[in-house]
């Protein structure tokens, strides 16, 4: 049976009770509960489905059993089905919850952070009933007096639910000052959690990044982060069997109106996100969009243009191929404050990136292997970086390109690869100076810009890349070489031949024809000097 799709619903009872889909998180909860741990942080990308999680925590805790239990829908609200969570939670004990979320804003100073804490700390008091009082001379006593009172008025101990713990600092962070200023103030108020540690039942503080714990949650020693964890990497986000049960009655519509979803081209733009565990997910949003639109498009990038991250990038000299793979330990992806802003951390903590691989070093320790999630993200993030790396987008161009490599025609792709950097003014050029990896990043990110499906087989120096290009059943295997002649080398076929990438191509399954593309571009001339296609 078809049901509401739940686009931009972040209330837990009106998805139960008007009818909405909704896939089962409780299970989750359940886990985090039975494991005996008080404090939990869980950083996942915008839009993946925190919200609704916290507020499934806070249904849960507060005893609301009927949300979880099957109905009927015999006095008039919607028919549901029973989640895991109604029998498998203890519904005769219930906490008081208290609820912190800094999803709205921007906050533009100290003060309107104060004044925002202060109403949302006299807001839960009122509906916890409990004395309070607003005229504490700090916000920090306020909170602290909030816990110690609800925890005796009801003679339990409290839950404390915080909803993008982090966005008043990331809304500042291209004004170090003010965002060290707020992080600051975030501090004293998050110090409570642990002074009031006798107070509290549970603990859950959610948000995009994961900022030092030295420099936000002093003291917190025992915060249980679950982010990279196996046993909680699909808490939010959608799976496979999640679209192939709970959303099969969507795809089964789109296909008897006559506008059918292709489930691995949803699979190819959507899916990918990996935090350990057995399967990679979906984002949440772009899945009931598309199931909504029934057409393909780069929802989630849409809904905010990462403008601030692509400057960073940019002024970085960010070598774009990167993005296909890149190497980090844990202290790198958790490595995160105002004054320290790694670019792959803060790939991966806004979604651009994710773990594509884990494994050991020699020691022991875990380390990774990001890498950019799916279609949706490479095409729309390159689109973007290409918009920044050049003087103007070249829309019309990147048109042209695709259609020459589904062709597989390589004059005409090698005459619009001319006139790009032909097009790329000398003053340009000049900027970019001390952008070691300019030229292969502007060859790439234009390549992935165009849509067509791309992975680089090598990435080991600002000079060269090895690139792989799928378009329909025209696969090319491509080597970019940066020389400082202005003459051929032929070094970048020689190394095409040597490494052999096509060979793994040749015979594989829906694959008509495989060309091998040798580039070498002048860093003198600053133009393309050598082109061998075969």
């Amino acid at each position: 049976m078809r049901k509401k799709l739940p686009i931009g619903i972040q209330s837990f009872p009106q998805i139960r009770r008007e009818g909405y889909y909704y896939v089962d998180k409780t299970p989750f909860l359940a886990r985090m509960v039975e494991s005996g741990g008080k404090y939990y942080f869980l950083s996942r990308p915008r839009r993946f489905g925190k919200s609704l999680l916290l507020d499934t925590i806070a249904c849960a805790f507060s005893g609301q059993r009927e949300l979880f239990a099957a109905h009927d829908g015999r006095d008039g609200s919607a028919p549901r089905e029973a989640l895991y969570l109604a029998d498998h939670w203890d519904w005769n004990q219930r906490y008081p919850v208290v609820r912190l979320s800094f999803v709205e804003g921007p906050l533009n100073d100290e003060a309107e952070l104060i004044e925002a804490i202060t109403l949302q700390l006299s807001e839960n008091a009122r509906r916890l009933q409990v004395p309070f009082e607003p005229t504490l001379h700090h916000f920090r006593s306020q909170f602290d007096q909030l816990l110690c009172r609800t925890a005796e008025h009801y003679n339990q101990p409290v839950v404390v639910l915080v909803d993008e713990y982090d966005k008043p600092i990331l809304d500042h962070l291209t004004n170090p000052e003010v965002a060290s200023v707020m992080r600051n103030a975030l501090r004293n108020l998050y110090s409570v959690l642990k002074a009031r540690s006798d107070c509290l039942r549970f603990v859950f503080l959610t948000g995009v990044s994961k900022f030092s714990q030295v420099s936000l949650f002093s003291g917190l020693n025992n915060l249980n982060d679950i982010t990279v964890d196996d046993d909680f990497a699909a808490i939010c986000g959608y799976t496979d069997t999640d679209l192939d049960t709970v959303f099969a009655p969507e795809f089964a519509a789109a296909a008897a109106d006559g506008k059918p979803l292709d489930r691995e081209r949803v699979r190819f733009w959507y899916n990918g996100y990996w935090w350990g565990g057995v399967e990679r997910v979906y984002n949440p949003f772009d899945v009931l969009l598309c199931l909504a639109k029934r057409e393909y498009r780069p929802w989630w990038f849409e809904t905010a243009t990462p403008t601030f991250l692509i400057e960073l990038l940019k002024a970085r000299g960010f070598f774009t191929p990167q993005l296909e793979r890149t190497y980090a330990t844990h202290q790198l992806l958790g490595s995160f404050d105002v004054g320290t802003m790694p670019s792959e951390t803060l790939l991966w903590q806004t979604g651009y990136l994710t773990i594509r691989s884990k494994e050991q070093d020699p020691a022991g320790e875990t380390t990774y292997w990001l890498g950019l999630p799916n279609h949706e993200v490479r095409k729309a993030l390159n689109e973007a970086l290409v918009n920044a790396l050049l003087p103007e987008p070249p829309y019309a161009l990147a048109r042209d390109v695709a259609r020459a490599l589904f062709e597989g025609d390589s004059d005409t792709l090698q005459a619009h690869m001319n006139h790009l950097f032909a097009s790329i003014p000398s003053y340009w050029y000049d900027k970019a100076g001390n952008y070691e990896g300019y030229y292969a990043s502007v060859f790439y990110s234009f390549l992935a810009s165009t849509g067509v499906a791309l992975t680089a087989e090598a990435v080991k120096a600002k000079t060269r890349i090895d690139l792989v290009v799928q378009a329909g059943a025209t696969v090319w295997v491509i080597e970019f070489k940066v020389i400082e002649g202005d003459e051929a080398t032929g070094a970048a076929l020689a190394q095409l031949h040597a490494r052999d990438y096509a060979a793994a191509y040749r015979n594989a399954p829906g694959v008509t024809r495989v060309i091998e593309l040798a580039v070498e571009f002048s860093k003198t001339t600053r133009q393309i000097v050598g082109w061998e296609a075969r």
